[in-house]
């Protein structure tokens, strides 16, 4: 009796410890996720920072060029009033009267410049403060154009050497996969809205079915951007309120690829066969 107590017990620690080791890799998994989400979020601001000394210079040089043309104006007309009024004069006068309501226009435009920047940054400031907070990452206000969600899931789907499953929003969306320069061995099943009464799609529909390792459903929820690669890593984009504002992870780890692949797969089965 005592020795199974005791198997019972060291049952138990064993356990104990795979729970605490499993919860010590997600939370360094937690930890690499807000280290490289700071790092991009630095990374954005630093971009923004230089864009913002860039608009300055700019204004430096307008604001330059603006007094050089108002001494230029003065001249012309203190000329134009001692020696008398002739038609060159007075074409002078309004060409540099108009090259100085262009400096204005440009110098205003790049005040609005610099304001939308720094409420970029300041934005960004923010968001990294309550990301670092307590180790939840905030994509409210995320900033990541679908360029380069495509961009990624071309490199991922390069990579691919079986199978493949993508969602997009679109067939439009697939022209910038590069579908062509996956290997010929990778099954692709493919889920998009497809208006075969717009010719780009309907062409579209006939390229891709022509190809034998690609299949296609209409899938009309124009939702999202997912790519799941032989199983082993896996992007989802949420698309949200504002044209940037997408909601993007990638994985590779087992257990999140299963969680998500219910997900992966509904895009797929609410799709309509062509």
């Amino acid at each position: 009796m005592e020795i199974n107590e005791l198997k019972k017990q060291l049952e138990t620690k064993d356990n104990l410890i795979n729970t605490l080791q499993d919860a010590i890799k997600l939370k360094d998994d937690q930890i690499n996720t807000i280290k490289e989400s700071m790092s991009l979020k630095d990374e954005q601001i630093k971009t923004l920072e230089e864009s913002l000394k860039i608009k300055e210079q700019k204004i430096q040089t307008l604001q330059k060029s603006l007094e050089l043309k108002e001494e230029q104006l003065k001249s012309s007309m203190a000329n134009k009033e001692a020696e008398g009024s002739t038609a060159e004069k007075d074409k002078i006068i309004e060409d540099l009267k108009k090259e100085v309501e262009i400096l204005n226009e440009e110098l205003a435009k790049a005040d609005e410049d610099i304001e939308s920047l720094e409420k970029e940054i300041e934005e960004l400031r923010k968001s990294k403060i309550a990301s670092a907070g307590d180790g939840i990452v905030d994509f409210t206000h995320a900033n990541i154009p679908k360029e380069k969600i495509i961009e990624r899931m071309r490199e991922i789907l390069q990579k691919a050497l079986h199978n493949v499953m993508i969602t997009a929003p679109t067939i439009e969306d697939l022209q910038d996969l590069y579908l062509y320069e996956a290997r010929s061995s990778v099954n692709m099943k493919i889920s998009c809205a497809i208006n075969p009464g717009i010719d780009l799609h309907a062409e579209l529909l006939e390229e891709f079915e022509s190809l034998d390792n690609i299949s296609l459903r209409a899938y009309e929820g124009e939702d999202r951007y997912l790519i799941v690669r032989d199983g082993e890593e896996l992007l989802l984009a949420i698309k949200g309120s504002g044209e940037n504002n997408h909601l993007v992870f990638t994985t590779k780890d087992p257990a999140h690829i299963k969680f998500l692949n219910a997900i992966a797969m509904e895009s797929w089965l609410r799709g309509r066969k062509i």
